[in-house]
């Protein structure tokens, strides 16, 4: 057991129970049953994919443990107001946080600060919501995300890439 905690790669955990993502790094001794803060391999040097979808969670607090490390965090259909706390994730490509409670772009341009971020999935979010039918939610959202590959399942295509077709 003590080699699947070393290589775990992907954690999914979807059982509408998660309110919080407190202490990520803590795992539950299974010799005692104790719960207590892990050595650093079993999550931070390996955990490449988290999903928590479908629960309850409010915010983005506890993802220090795993900012050096993971590259997609599924997190759609929770109730996310605020991105605080996104910018720890430095290798995070892709994103999928669709339906949750995010209104203003405030919030949204910090994603932004993650360098590596390429593939969103926003749809189903207050602010998504209100340009999508103003028809000028892709427009507005690459121009404060520009590096951005993949917005809402569709590939992004930039003016200079136009022009030069």
């Amino acid at each position: 057991m003590m080699n699947a905690k070393r290589n775990c790669r992907e954690l999914l955990t979807t059982t509408e129970l998660v309110s919080k993502m407190v202490n990520l790094h803590g795992y539950r001794d299974e010799r005692t049953g104790l719960w207590g803060p892990a050595p650093k391999w079993v999550l931070s040097k390996n955990l490449r994919i988290l999903s928590l979808g479908r629960n309850n969670i409010k915010n983005l607090n506890g993802l220090e443990a795993v900012g050096d490390t993971l590259e997609e965090l599924w997190i759609s259909y929770n109730f996310i107001e605020k991105l605080k706390g996104i910018h720890v994730m430095k290798k995070l490509k892709i994103l999928y946080m669709s339906n949750n409670l995010v209104k203003d772009w405030a919030e949204f341009v910090k994603l932004a600060e993650l360098p590596c971020l390429e593939d969103l999935v926003f749809v189903g979010n207050p602010l998504e919501e209100k340009h999508a039918a103003e028809g000028n939610w892709i427009e507005e959202a690459t121009k404060r995300v520009p590096k951005l590959k993949k917005l809402d399942g569709t590939p992004v295509i930039k003016e200079d890439e136009e022009d030069e077709s």
